[in-house]
């Protein structure tokens, strides 16, 4: 276990902001995650998980108490059967599982940030979430002072959304298990209309395993959501805000505000939600760009994605506080000219959006 004082996070982070914490300590084993965290708890000292740090905005003051970062290693295969440490790198693993032929997380390559921080955001993209294929999560439970093993079922997964998220100061996620499926080499039914069309196939029609996961990581680097130090459009949380769910009511508000703003003739992204369709989700993309917030937009050292208008950037030389000056004018001008009010996805640390 390494501990260092007044020790940098910005670098722990893929935004690459924030000021130091009081106390970094950093865990390779389970044990010594578990003795880190009753230490702190025991001391009454604000707590800090860090994983990749790729859904991490860091206050500029940094952070007065002890970061836990979780470097514990650990890829454990048996038959379909999959059990990663939380400190493995998510993409890593996700490359791992499909060299070994085996579907489920291949759409989910490219993704930054460890296989920890997976099912507490209940991680997604084109077509796929990991709720689908988590079997159970081994937690340590800080309020019982024990180690856990949550089911699916009870973990609460939801659209970005899940128990441990519901609970951040209670479950620290120490190992994460997957049920997978050997398809003879071939992915996962495809869901996502986009991979689809790159592919040349229909929706629900499966393709080559490594040809999936080639086809995402070039749809995910063409929208700058694949890590490159070199690139200052990757320098950020990936999407900043979650695609709003609405409710009928409240769409019905949103589709009249639309055609005001932009014609009659204009449709929204729409995608019924739920089992009885009674809320619709809309694209917070489409509706950042609508409302005139697009590409590159920003003068200062914080601005939106050159590639994708979801992803707000440090474009090297920014504070948290540019960013999230950038964050607070796209909401005020989304719920202005929509009436939604966008909700942001990473985790924010001694700050307010």
């Amino acid at each position: 276990m390494q501990v260092l004082h007044d020790a940098p996070l910005a670098p722990l982070t893929t935004f690459r902001l924030g000021g130091p914490a009081t106390r970094l300590v950093t865990a390779t084993t389970d044990d010594e995650v578990i003795a880190a965290v009753r230490e702190a708890d025991e001391s009454g000292t604000p707590l800090l998980i860090v994983g990749g740090g790729s859904n991490l905005v860091i206050g500029d003051k940094g952070f007065d108490g002890t970061a836990l970062r979780i470097a514990t290693k650990g890829f454990a295969l048996d038959g379909t059967r999959l059990e990663l440490a939380a400190g493995e790198v998510w993409t890593d693993a996700v490359a791992r599982s499909v060299e070994a032929g085996l579907a489920g997380i291949e759409c989910l390559a490219g993704i930054p940030g460890s296989a920890g921080a997976t099912p507490i955001q209940n991680v997604g993209a084109y077509g796929q979430e990991v709720s689908a294929t988590v079997t159970e999560v081994v937690a340590y439970d800080r309020r019982a002072g024990e180690t856990v093993t949550l089911a699916n079922a009870e973990c609460a997964f939801s659209y970005r959304h899940s128990r441990f998220k519901e609970h951040p100061d209670r479950y620290v996620v120490l190992r994460v298990r997957f049920a997978l499926e050997d398809a003879d080499g071939l992915s996962a039914p495809l869901k996502y209309p986009e991979t689809a069309r790159a592919l040349g196939v229909e929706a629900g029609d499966r393709v080559a395993l490594t040809t999936a996961r080639e086809t995402v990581l070039k749809l995910r680097a063409g929208k700058g959501m694949v890590l490159d130090p070199a690139d200052h459009d990757t320098w950020s949380a990936g999407s900043f805000f979650t695609n709003p769910i609405l409710s009928r009511e409240q769409y019905e508000d949103f589709l009249g505000r639309v055609h005001d703003r932009l014609g009659p003739e204009v449709a929204p992204p729409a995608f019924p939600v739920g089992e009885d369709g009674e809320q619709v989700k809309t694209s917070a993309a489409w509706l950042i760009d609508k409302a005139g917030f697009t590409k590159g937009y920003g003068s200062g050292p914080a601005r939106i994605s050159t590639k994708h208008t979801l992803a707000l950037t440090n474009r090297g030389d920014a504070t948290t506080e540019d960013l999230l000056a950038l964050a607070r004018e796209v909401v005020a001008g989304v719920r202005d000219a929509f009436g939604i009010t966008l909700v942001n996805e990473p985790v924010t640390v001694g700050v307010e959006l």
